[in-house]
C-alpha cells in the first residue's frame, strides 16, 4: 500500500471510531485529508475498497490481541472484550454484514481466528460457538441490552468455561 493509501486508510479509520461507519463517505474522508474527493480513486475504486481497509487494519490489531492474551479461551475472551470495547465502532463494522473478504488484505481473516481455533483444539465447530458467543456478548454490552449491575465478568467466564477444552 501506497504512503498516501495509508493516510487515507488512517483517516477513514479516525472517521469511523469517532462517528461509526455512517461517518465515513468520500466527502468526509476528502475533507479530512485537505483533498477533493475525486482525489480519492487514485487509490481506491471505491469507499467498500476503503472499509475493507479499515477491516484490515482492525483484524490485524484483534489478531495480535488475541496473540499477546496468553494461552486459554478466558484469556482470549478477556482480550476480545477488551478490544471490541475500546473500539465500538471498528468493532462494528468489522463484524456486522458481510464480510467483504475478496477486498481484505491476504490472511487477515485467518490470522485473527487462529488463536481461538487454536484453543479450543483446532475443533472448527467448537470455535464458531465460541465466536458466536463472544460476538454476541459483546454486541449486547455495546448495546446496553444486559441490566444494570449485571456481573458480565462471571457471564464471560461461565461462557469460556462452557468452550474450554478438559
Amino acid at each position: 500500500m501506497s504512503e498516501r493509501a495509508a493516510q487515507i486508510v488512517t483517516a477513514a479509520r479516525e472517521l469511523i471510531e469517532d462517528g461509526g461507519a455512517d461517518a465515513l463517505t468520500m466527502r468526509a474522508l476528502a475533507n479530512r485529508l485537505g483533498i477533493r474527493a475525486p482525489s480519492l480513486y487514485k487509490h481506491f475504486p471505491d469507499k467498500a475498497a476503503v472499509e475493507a481497509q479499515v477491516i484490515g487494519v482492525a483484524m490485524t490489531e484483534l489478531a495480535e490481541a488475541l496473540e499477546a492474551a496468553g494461552p486459554g479461551l478466558p484469556a482470549l475472551g478477556v482480550a476480545y472484550r477488551r478490544y471490541a470495547l475500546a473500539h465500538p465502532h471498528l468493532y462494528r463494522l468489522m463484524s456486522s454484514g458481510p464480510l467483504p473478504r475478496d477486498l481484505l488484505p491476504p490472511g487477515v481473516e485467518e490470522r485473527a481466528a487462529m488463536p481461538l481455533v487454536r484453543a479450543v483444539a483446532f475443533d472448527e465447530a467448537a470455535s464458531r460457538a465460541a465466536w458466536a458467543f463472544a460476538h454476541g456478548m459483546v454486541i449486547l454490552e455495546l448495546d446496553g441490552r444486559f441490566p444494570p449491575g449485571a456481573d458480565l465478568g462471571s457471564a464471560w467466564e461461565a461462557g469460556m468455561a462452557a468452550f474450554s477444552v478438559p
